[in-house]
C-alpha cells in the first residue's frame, strides 16, 4: 500500500545513559493543524480501503438487526420510585425512566435529546437521600471531563447552572442539601492531553455558586493522590473518603457528619490494599476488603475503633475471589469460581441464609438496594443469553422474572464451552470458545481471540450484540482470562504487573496457540483484539510474535510505554506498569516491550488496523497515532497496516448506537477481508 508520509523530527529522550530517539513526537500535540492534516489525511487512506470489502454492508446489516431489540438494565430504587434504562433498540443512548407504582412507566431523562448525532452522553446520576433531586453527569464526544446537572425529579426543573470541569467523580448527596462530588484543577494547555494529577474532593451546597465550594480533602498542601472519592453512609451521618495514588490501594478515612468540629479519622492510613464501604448503622461499617486477605472478605469495624487491627471478620476469605454488596438489610457475597458467578445471601450478622439459584453459568450483578427495600434486582448474562433481568424476593428467597428480552439470535444454536491451556511457565489458564454448534472447526475458521490481563479487571461471561453478530457470520469468539486480571484474586492481579507483565503476553500467545493445536483454526485466520490496556496486550503479542496471528485490531491502546504517565490521568497507572522514569530495570523492562519501540525493519506483522478516537483523554490518541506512522514506515510484505480515528469519540463510554455499528462493521470487515473471505452468505 502507498501510505501517506508522515514527518520525522530528531527528537531524542535519555534514559539512565540511554537515548531513544522518538520522530514523531509531534503527533502528541492535538491541537496543532499538522496533526489535524495527517488524521484526515489517515482516515481517507482507511476509507478508501475499507470500501473495497465487498460485504462491509452486510456486515453493518447483521450488527443493526442483532441490536434492534428492546433492552432493559436492572432497574434500582429510589425516594419509593423506580428507575430503569431502556433502550428501543437501535437509539443511540439508553433512556432513563420512571416508574411510580401502580403506574406507567414515564420517560424521565433522555439522553438522545443532549446532542444531534448522540455524541453527549449520560455518565452518571445519583439521587438525594429523600429521592426528591437528582444529579446528573454529561460527557461530550466520549470525554472524561464532565457537568453536572440538578434537578427536580417530580417537575424536571433544573435548579441551578450546572457545575463544569468534573472528572472521575461520583456524587454523594448529603440529605437535599447538597453533595460532595471530586475533580481535578483545570489542566493548562489542552485538557484532552495535559497531565491531571492532584484530585480534591468538594462539597456543593444547592443554590452558591460553584467558585465556593468548600474543598474537603485533596488541597493543594495536602499529600498528592490522584484519585479521591466521598461516600455518604444511608442514615446520612458518616463520609467515608478514600484516596488513591494509582488504580490500586486506598487510604480510607471517615468523618461524622452530625458533629461540624469533627475531623477525618484514618482507617486505613496506607496503600497496600483496597477497602471500600457495604454498609453502616449505628455501631458499625461494613466494609470489603483485601487486607491480608488477596479474595477479599467482608468486615465490621466499630465506628468507635474503626482502624484496621480492630476489624472482626463477618464473611471471611475463602478460595474463590469475593465481590459483595448490601440490599434489604443482607449481604450478597459474589464469587467468581473460575470467571463463573456464584451468588451467596447473608444477613447482618455473617450468617449463611441461601444460595441465590441462578438460570445458568454466566455472570449475575445487582442485589444493591435500601435497607427497607422490599424488592431486590439482579441481572444475568453469558456469551450467548442476552441480558435477562430478576425480581427477588430477599426474604424467601424467591426470583420471578422482570425482563427477558427477545432478539434475532437464536442462543439454542450456539455453544459457549471454557477450557483450560497452559501457559509458557506452567500457568493453567482459563478461556471461553463460542461457536455456532454446527460450525466446522478446523484451519479454515474465522476466530477473533479477546483479551484484557490488567487492573484487576476481570473477563466474566457477558452478552453483546457486537460478539454474536461476529458468530452469526461465522466465526468462533474467544475470551482468555488471562494473569493481571481479577479472576482468581490479588495474587493473579500482580502476576500480570511491572516486572511480570510479561506473563499477561505469554498467557495470551498461548492462548492463540492452543487454538491452532486443537484446530479452531489456524494463523492464517486468527485475528487478536483489546481495548486500552487489552490494546497494549494486542501490540505487545503482534510485535513478539508476528508470525501467529493474520489481523491484529488494537483499540485505543497503551502503546508507548516509556511515555504513557505524561498525560492526563496515565500517572495512576504506574501501580501495574511501573514508569521509565522509576530506574534503570523497570527502564530497559517497558523499553522490552513497548509496542511502539519494538516495531522492526523488515519484519512483516499482521494486517493491522488501529482504532481510537480524537477525544480520548483516558489514552491519548498520540499512542495510536505514533503506533501506526511506525508501522507504517517499518511493515515489510503485504500485509496493510491502517488507522482508524473516530471524530468526536473519546476512550469508549457513551459511544453512540450508530458510531458502534460503523466501527464494528470496519474492525470485522478488514479482519475477513485480510483472512481471504471473499463472500458472506
Amino acid at each position: 500500500m502507498a501510505y501517506p508520509q508522515t514527518r520525522k523530527d530528531d527528537t531524542v529522550d535519555h534514559y539512565f545513559g540511554a537515548e531513544v530517539s522518538d520522530p514523531y513526537r509531534w503527533l502528541e500535540d492535538d491541537l496543532s493543524e499538522e496533526t489535524a492534516e495527517w488524521v484526515k489525511v489517515q482516515n481517507k487512506t482507511t476509507q478508501t480501503y475499507l470500501e473495497q470489502i465487498p460485504y462491509r454492508d452486510k456486515i453493518q446489516s447483521t450488527l443493526k438487526e442483532l441490536m434492534d431489540f428492546e433492552k432493559v438494565l436492572t432497574p434500582f430504587v429510589e425516594g419509593g420510585v423506580t428507575y430503569f434504562f431502556r433502550n428501543e433498540g437501535l437509539q443511540n443512548q439508553f433512556v432513563l425512566y420512571r416508574q411510580k407504582e401502580g403506574s406507567e412507566p414515564k420517560v424521565f431523562l433522555d439522553p438522545n435529546t443532549f446532542s444531534e448525532d448522540g455524541t453527549t452522553a449520560l455518565a452518571g446520576i445519583t439521587f438525594s437521600k429523600s429521592g426528591k433531586l437528582a444529579s446528573f453527569q454529561k460527557s461530550e464526544a466520549g470525554s472524561d471531563w464532565t457537568t453536572i446537572h440538578v434537578i427536580d425529579c417530580e417537575s424536571g426543573e433544573f435548579l441551578e447552572p450546572p457545575l463544569t470541569d468534573i472528572k472521575f467523580s461520583d456524587v454523594n448527596w448529603l440529605g437535599d442539601d447538597g453533595f460532595f462530588y471530586s475533580s481535578y484543577d483545570k489542566p493548562e494547555g489542552s485538557e484532552l492531553t495535559a497531565k491531571t494529577d492532584q484530585h480534591k474532593l468538594y462539597f456543593h451546597k444547592l443554590g452558591t455558586s460553584q467558585a465556593d465550594d468548600q474543598v474537603i480533602f485533596g488541597a493543594a498542601d495536602s499529600e498528592k493522590h490522584r484519585y479521591v472519592g466521598g461516600d455518604v453512609t444511608e442514615d446520612g451521618r458518616y463520609l467515608l473518603v478514600s484516596a488513591q495514588e494509582s488504580t490500586s490501594g486506598n487510604r480510607l478515612y471517615v468523618k461524622d457528619l452530625s458533629d461540624k468540629d469533627s475531623t477525618l479519622v484514618t482507617i486505613v492510613g496506607h496503600l497496600e490494599s483496597d477497602t471500600e464501604l457495604l454498609h453502616s448503622d449505628e455501631q458499625f461499617l461494613y466494609l470489603l476488603t483485601n487486607r491480608n486477605s488477596p479474595n477479599q472478605r467482608v468486615v465490621k469495624a466499630a465506628l468507635d475503633h474503626p482502624q484496621e487491627e480492630n476489624w472482626e471478620d463477618l464473611i471471611p476469605e475463602t478460595e474463590h475471589t469475593l465481590d459483595a454488596c448490601y440490599g434489604s438489610g443482607f449481604i450478597f457475597a459474589h464469587y467468581m469460581v473460575d470467571a463463573v458467578s456464584k451468588v451467596l445471601q447473608y444477613n447482618i450478622e455473617g450468617q449463611l441464609i441461601r444460595e441465590i439459584s441462578l438460570p445458568d453459568q454466566g455472570t449475575a450483578e445487582g442485589f444493591t438496594g435500601k435497607s427497607k427495600q422490599k424488592t431486590l434486582f439482579y441481572s444475568f448474562s453469558n456469551f450467548k443469553t442476552p441480558g435477562r433481568v430478576y425480581a427477588l424476593d430477599p426474604v424467601s428467597g424467591e426470583s420471578s422474572v422482570y425482563k427477558i428480552p427477545e432478539c434475532a439470535f437464536d442462543s439454542d444454536q450456539y455453544v459457549s464451552r471454557q477450557v483450560f491451556y497452559t501457559s509458557k511457565d506452567g500457568t493453567k489458564v482459563p478461556m471461553t470458545i463460542n461457536h455456532h454448534k454446527d460450525l466446522k472447526l478446523d484451519s479454515s475458521t474465522p476466530t477473533l481471540l479477546y483479551g484484557y490481563g490488567g487492573f484487576n479487571v476481570s473477563l466474566t461471561p457477558y452478552y453483546s450484540s457486537t460478539i454474536a453478530a461476529w458468530l452469526s457470520l461465522g466465526g468462533v469468539y474467544a475470551v482468555a482470562n488471562m494473569r493481571g486480571g481479577g479472576e482468581y484474586g490479588k495474587h493473579w492481579h500482580l502476576a500480570g504487573t511491572k516486572l511480570q507483565k510479561q506473563n499477561v503476553f505469554d498467557d495470551f500467545i498461548a492462548a492463540a496457540e492452543y487454538l491452532i493445536d486443537e484446530k479452531y483454526t489456524s494463523s492464517d485466520q486468527l485475528a487478536i483484539f483489546g481495548g486500552s490496556n487489552g490494546g497494549l496486550l494486542v501490540g505487545a503479542c503482534m510485535t513478539q510474535r508476528p508470525d501467529l496471528f493474520k489481523v491484529a485490531l488494537p483499540a485505543v491502546g497503551v502503546l508507548d510505554m516509556l511515555r504513557y504517565h505524561k498525560f492526563t490521568s496515565g500517572a495512576g497507572w504506574a501501580y501495574d506498569y511501573g514508569t521509565s522514569e522509576d530506574n534503570t530495570e523497570m527502564f530497559e523492562y517497558l523499553l522490552g516491550y513497548s509496542p511502539l519501540h519494538n516495531i522492526r525493519e523488515g519484519v512483516e506483522y499482521p494486517a493491522t488496523m488501529v482504532t481510537t478516537g480524537d477525544h480520548d483523554d483516558r489514552v491519548v490518541p498520540a499512542h495510536s497515532f505514533k503506533f501506526a506512522a511506525e508501522l507504517q514506515s517499518k511493515q515489510s510484505g503485504q500485509n496493510p497496516t491502517l488507522i482508524r480515528i473516530e471524530t468526536d469519540a473519546g476512550h469508549g463510554a457513551g459511544k453512540p448506537t450508530s458510531k458502534l455499528i460503523e466501527e464494528y462493521a470496519d474492525m470485522f470487515g478488514f479482519a475477513l477481508f485480510n483472512m481471504g473471505i471473499k463472500s458472506l452468505v
